[in-house]
């Protein structure tokens, strides 16, 4: 039976709470002994615990007993049972991770939105209330960080009732930190959140929400049992790859794994596949039953297809590295799976990959999870967006790199991606945000307020770019709020645009891996940082290096690195001044002799001084 089930997830913010109220209901349910735990204790990443953030979805099961005997679910249950399952996820909250967010929803009926009484509702607070929304996801307003001096709960309570259209009544208030209120969110989640749908007669139906690898056992799988029950040792298959599995064991998250007999209907754990290559198990799967398998007429709805937003090229700095990045690259990808990645090759940076990622703090934690988790040392070549172009013949591709790029008599029109951009903004920093967002060539769409008063705060909406966000859009934003603003994007769609190959020649040659795409308008001032960031970190050499930014045959911007010079008369002791004049004239025929014919070596660490411009 599934009525004492209750599957639910936590949505915010980046630091309003979410990880440490996770800790308080683990503490409350008695999931997790006084002794074993610790602050953040779902973020098992080093890297969540630096940095403050969730990176992963967690899921974990607790066990959950209503102690008000004068309770309203109980009066209302059938059996007077008071004990119930909880299956609680934690998600991220950082628009690159949205896609965490997305497979959670996917797995639940409820979402608990938690909102900061100091920050008031954000802009991804917005992004993943409308994920929950679109899923048919039950909302639990909850005002977190009540218990701090410069809480401001009525102002955020009028927030979330204009963006929720909820009663004040509805909205629970808490301190994730100091425990109050933490008993009364459990009871709104058994009370307001809908049990399962009873399915337990249906033949067996899994969605896979997640993955991880383990060196001993394989592919395991996060799921979510839709349909009928799943026992030990029973003979499973994945139903898009075809790929069969033994179930070796199952079992829950608390959140450590812990074996069971069984897997019930409407309950989520974990299923050891035993599976040796991590492609066969893909996030958004149904794995059903070998024996019931021609009663099955089509897969659970899966996820929507990510759609990476940024690419760059990935290069092992040594290049006997390959095999290991290839390797690691396939590890990361199980329990990533908006990650995308296709082998590539450089002259300069020799064999590596063009990975997709969904914004630039996804690449910057890939970099940094292969470096720590696998000891590989990167080379990162320009992030890039996709463009779509369309030939004089009607043909249409994409490309990711600016060596993909045609000849422009070629092409009859050139698309990029446009995003929704959503900023939230104390009023004051309105007319900062909008000189920035125009300066990127943003479009203003409107503009709403939250809430009234002399702290009103803003909601700005633009379409923009995407090529106009992936650098450093977010922190120029932070500087001009003086680090009040938050900001959300979603794509949106293509866009014509103009933008141009820029060649970067040293010497004479073309460095294919610094070449990149720029808006003709602004080549120019692109094209003079990238030579003038040349001319600060190329070593000398012992002739003059012209470095260039062309575009087409037509150089647009130049610098010259000055030549080593040599003391050729060091070992002359006297003589006529014509015998010294000699010498330095064959000096300086050699030098330009050098110029025309001279072949210089690039080190990796002028192409990261690019990347930094």
């Amino acid at each position: 039976m599934t009525e004492h089930i209750r599957n639910f997830c936590i949505i915010a913010h980046i630091d309003h709470g979410k990880s440490t109220l996770a800790d308080r209901l683990l503490e409350l349910t008695g999931t997790v002994s006084t002794r074993d735990m610790k602050s953040q204790l779902l973020d098992s990443m080093d890297l969540e615990r630096e940095r403050g953030i969730t990176i992963k979805l967690t899921p974990v099961r607790m066990l959950y007993e209503i102690r008000n005997p004068k309770s309203e679910i109980l009066k209302k249950s059938k059996n007077l049972n008071s004990k119930y399952i909880l299956n609680l996820i934690d998600t991220p909250g950082h628009v690159d991770f949205n896609y965490e967010v997305s497979r959670s929803l996917a797995a639940v009926e409820g979402a608990i939105l938690l909102v900061d009484a100091t920050q008031g509702v954000q802009a991804q607070t917005i992004g993943n209330l409308y994920l929950a929304i679109e899923q048919n996801l039950t909302i639990i307003p909850v005002i977190n960080k009540i218990d701090m001096p410069i809480a401001n709960v009525e102002k955020t309570k009028a927030e979330i009732i204009h963006l929720l259209g909820c009663k004040e009544e509805d909205i629970i208030l808490a301190s994730a930190k100091t425990g109050v209120g933490v008993d009364e969110i459990l009871e709104a989640v058994v009370e307001r959140v809908p049990a399962p749908i009873d399915n337990t007669t249906a033949p067996m139906r899994a969605l896979i929400f997640d993955s991880m690898y383990d060196d001993y056992r394989g592919v395991v799988a996060a799921v979510r049992i839709v349909d009928g029950e799943l026992k030990k040792g029973e003979k499973i298959y994945l139903m898009t790859g075809d790929v069969a599995a033994d179930t070796l064991e199952v079992g829950y998250y608390t959140p450590k794994f812990k074996a069971a007999p069984d897997l019930k209907n409407g309950e989520i754990g974990y299923i050891v596949t035993g599976l040796k290559e991590v492609r066969d198990c893909r996030v958004g799967d149904t794995i059903g039953l070998i024996s019931h398998k021609q009663e099955y007429t089509s897969p659970l709805p899966g996820y929507k297809e990510v759609k990476p937003m940024v690419f760059a090229g990935v290069f092992p700095k040594e290049g006997d590295a390959y095999q290991d990045l290839r390797d690691a690259i396939d590890r990361l990808k199980l329990s990533d799976s908006s990650l995308t990645y296709d082998p590539e090759s450089s002259q300069a940076l020799g064999f590596g990959f063009r990975c997709g990622f969904l914004g630039m703090l996804h690449l910057d934690i890939f970099q940094e999870r292969l470096k720590r988790e696998f000891d590989i040392e990167l080379i990162i070549t320009v992030p890039s967006v996709a463009y779509k172009i369309v030939k004089t013949n009607g043909d249409e591709f994409t490309i990711h790199s600016p060596q993909e790029m045609i000849d422009p008599g070629h092409i009859k029109e050139i698309s990029e991606p446009w995003m929704t951009l959503d900023v939230i903004t104390p009023k004051d920093y309105v007319g900062n945000v909008m000189a920035l967002v125009t300066e990127r060539k943003g479009e203003y769409v409107n503009t709403e307020y939250l809430s009234a008063g002399s702290d009103q705060r803003a909601v700005l909406h633009y379409k923009i770019p995407l090529a106009a966000l992936v650098t450093d859009f977010y922190d120029k934003l932070k500087t001009v709020t003086s680090g009040y603003a938050s900001m959300n994007y979603e794509y949106i769609g293509y866009k014509p645009t103009d933008v141009v190959k820029m060649d970067i020649l040293v010497a004479d040659e073309p460095v294919e891996a610094l070449s990149i795409l720029a808006w003709r308008d602004e080549a120019y001032h692109v094209g003079k940082k990238i030579v003038e960031s040349l001319k600060e970190s190329l070593p000398k050499q012992q002739f003059v290096v012209k470095i260039q930014a062309a575009i087409g045959g037509k150089i647009i911007a130049s610098e010259r690195l000055s030549a080593l010079r040599k003391d050729v008369l060091a070992k002359m002791s006297g003589g006529d001044y014509t015998r010294k004049l000699k010498l330095l004239q064959k000096q300086k025929k050699g030098k330009k002799r050098m110029l025309s014919h001279g072949k210089i070596d690039i080190p990796a660490e002028t192409y990261l001084a690019v990347l930094k411009r």
